[in-house]
């Protein structure tokens, strides 16, 4: 029985969580009998649902909806005066109903599927019928926070008298305002009456930031209980129709605010209600932006008082009321002049997740990636850094794969856009990172503007996963080799090298691609990838990057810039560390620091204590000793015997010992250097400064901080071994 209750409980949740719809549509609909109405509805921007029967139906008592107006049919209530209209470019559909009546008055929905019960978004329609009014009434109809004017005449002989306003009730006709100065307090700064010269023998009564109670008639008169001027006016005061936007979480929406041509010279702002009479500024140009809006959203001003506010990286909590405004201050006050909008966030979103937060280490680099609109896969590309002024703004970096020429000086050999992944996004690579880099940015296209994201870059201190020299200086005409040192995690990984240029990183193919003047060889075995350059010029001078790649994902990349020189220059000082005195045969400088060759070392500590003996017997012997000259004899015999014999095994041991490191290292040859890099040398992961995590997912897009590497330095052994034998 208890089995059974947990299911029924089951049961009646599931549909509730479900219940979510990714339709959208205005909640209310306020309307005149007479007028006409156009319902526009949202939906998720898929193919099937591009593709899905629309549909408007009206809710009734039993739980049923009956359809009025479809893709295919329309009901004979509806015939000659509605229409269903798709806009799949938009994403969505218009339903229009023309000469409403107080019969179409109702609850309704505007939805997808073959059947109403599919996705849908409920409406209330409500149609406001005028009341039976004596002949000669005018007819005033605004909205909610709107202003309005009325016009009341007068005759002529009563030009000097009082004029006054009162607004009719059950108790008779309540005084709103008069022209010796009283103002019913309901009315206060609100109401007001403008009197013309005696001849036009009329004034205007105006009443500003209207309320849903200031509906009702009112009553024009001029002198004291005059019958003769009396005019009446019925106003009807609506709640205002917000403007609707429809944003993917994740994505972007676009508000184009019109307000009155008159405020062009005033402060531009956008507000979020949090009830009805408070609104906080999101965003204004004098500089004020709200902490959570922080990094993800412009303001743009247009001509005659218009501007638009561009919020990407959108949330679930961004949905609700705003308003546009403009007032000197920059924010709402009583008289501003607003335009509403209602934000809705459709949780169900076709825009792929992304981190919107990524981290790398000072000098490393990291890749990002970007989603776009698959449809419009050839559309321009982009890549700007958001910058915290007044309104915001975004200046390109990267167009369509080319380094803007204003930002070439600042990203020369750190900045990179690839096509790949493709099929819905493009990488950036950032590269030499350093703590000024650190910010937001936006990724976008010149299509869609739904689908511009934001991402926000952190840069902390760690060690980087890739090394390579610091600096590479060549001579033209020489062959060079550049190692790049790549941690075992790495190990599945394609490796690369690519010479860096404003319009991207070109690939160089590898070795057995066949011949190239510059080609990659790397031995998956020993974690190290050569850059190879036969025969160089100046053209080959410039930064190189050394790079990883699952699959098409980018992954970790380092950069060296080569310098090439002319043959005149002595290569023995071009890569020499300068506070070295002296560079033994053997030793080659990596990342500005002397690497030696251990085979060199073990017997070059061989020979010191072979000299440090010899020394050692020759100072015994000195004539000036008095020792020495009473055991000539005895320091030949007890000394020199035993001293060729240990000369005679050290040298055998070290012939062996130095057959067998050879079998154990990688050499890289370049030019007249020659160096010996065994494996613990490359390998070690504390030399290395990495994290072996072979399960980190390839998403992180961040570099690693550092750690131990005691698995992989074992894989490397067991690797070592089977390639180059015991």
């Amino acid at each position: 029985m208890m089995m059974l209750f947990l299911l029924t409980c089951l049961l009646v949740v599931f549909p509730v969580l479900s219940m979510k719809s990714p339709i959208f549509g205005p909640a209310e609909v306020d309307k005149f009998e007479g007028s006409s109405a156009s319902i526009k509805c949202f939906y998720p921007a898929t193919s099937v649902n591009q593709h899905s029967r629309k549909y408007w139906c009206r809710q009734e008592s039993q739980g049923s909806c009956t359809t009025l107006i479809s893709d295919s049919y329309i009901s004979k209530n509806y015939q000659g005066r509605a229409k269903l209209t798709h806009f799949p470019k938009n994403n969505t559909f218009v339903v229009d109903i023309a000469h409403l009546t107080k019969n179409d008055s109702g609850h309704y929905k505007c939805g997808l599927g073959i059947n109403n019960r599919g996705l849908s978004f409920d409406i209330n329609l409500q149609v406001n019928q005028d009341p039976i009014l004596p002949d000669g009434t005018k007819i005033y109809k605004t909205y909610m926070g709107g202003t309005v004017a009325v016009d009341c005449t007068f005759k002529a002989e009563n030009s000097e008298k009082l004029k006054s306003v009162c607004k009719k009730s059950n108790q008779g006709c309540v005084l709103v305002i008069n022209s010796s100065g009283y103002i019913n307090p309901n009315y206060e700064n609100r109401a007001q009456l403008f009197i013309y010269d005696t001849s036009a023998a009329k004034y205007k009564f105006i009443i500003k930031k209207l309320q849903l109670t200031d509906a009702g008639t009112y009553e024009c008169q001029a002198g004291d209980y005059s019958t003769d001027d009396k005019d009446n006016a019925y106003l009807h005061v609506l709640k205002p129709e917000p403007e609707l936007a429809y944003g993917d979480l994740r994505g972007s929406v676009m508000f184009d605010c019109a307000l009155d041509p008159k405020t062009a010279n005033e402060a531009k702002f956008l507000c979020r209600m949090n009830n009805e009479k408070s609104c906080d500024v999101v965003i204004n140009t004098l500089g004020k932006k709200a902490q959570d809006f922080e990094g993800r959203i412009l303001l743009t001003p247009k001509n005659n008082g218009y501007f638009s506010v561009l919020m990407t990286g959108l949330r679930k909590e961004d949905a609700g009321h705003y308003l546009c405004g403009a007032s000197p201050h920059g924010q709402l006050k009583e008289d501003s002049p607003t335009q509403a909008w209602q934000l809705f966030i459709n949780e169900e979103t076709v825009i792929p997740p992304t981190p919107s937060v990524v981290k790398g280490v000072e000098g490393g680099s990291v890749a990002v990636l970007c989603p776009y609109n698959p449809k419009e896969k050839d559309n321009l590309k982009f890549w700007c850094r958001w910058k915290d002024t007044p309104s915001g703004s975004c200046p390109q970096l990267v167009k369509n794969g080319e380094i803007s020429p204003e930002q070439i000086k600042n990203y020369e050999g750190k900045l990179a856009m690839h096509k790949e992944p493709g099929n819905g996004t493009y990488t950036i690579m950032f590269n030499q990172l350093t703590t000024e880099d650190a910010g937001f940015y936006w990724c976008l296209t010149n299509g869609d503007s739904h689908w511009t994201t934001m991402v926000e870059l952190k840069v902390v201190k760690g060690e980087i996963d890739l090394k390579v020299p610091k600096n590479v200086i060549a001579l033209e005409g020489e062959n060079i080799k550049i190692p790049c040192h790549v941690p075992c995690k790495f190990y599945s990984y394609d490796k690369y090298w690519c010479k860096w240029t404003n319009k991207g990183c070109r690939t160089f193919p590898s070795q057995d691609e066949g011949p190239s003047q510059a080609f990659t060889e790397c031995r998956q075995k020993s974690q190290l990838i050569n850059l190879v350059l036969n025969s160089v010029t100046k053209k080959d001078e410039g930064w190189y990057w050394c790079g990883v790649k699952n699959s098409l994902r980018y992954g970790d990349s380092v950069a060296v810039y080569v310098t090439v020189n002319k043959v005149s220059q002595d290569v023995s000082q071009v890569n020499a560390d300068p506070q070295e005195e002296a560079i033994e045969p053997g030793v080659r400088t990596i990342e500005n620091k002397a690497i030696q060759n251990p085979s060199l070392l073990a017997e070059g500590r061989a020979v010191e204590e072979t000299r440090n003996s010899a020394d050692d017997s020759r100072a015994s012997t000195d004539p000036e000793s008095s020792v020495g000259q009473g055991r000539n004899s005895s320091v030949v015999v007890y000394i020199l015997v035993p001293l060729a014999l240990v000369l005679t095994l050290g040298a055998v041991a070290l012939g062996v010992a130095r057959a067998r490191h050879r079998r154990n290292v990688d050499r890289i040859s370049i030019r007249s250097y020659r160096t010996d890099i065994s494996m613990s040398d490359l390998e070690n992961s504390k030399d290395l400064g990495a994290i072996d995590n072979m399960g980190a997912s390839p998403i992180k897009q961040e570099t690693s901080l550092g750690g131990k590497d005691v698995l992989c330095l074992y894989r490397i052994h067991e690797h070592h071994q089977e390639y180059y034998g015991d």
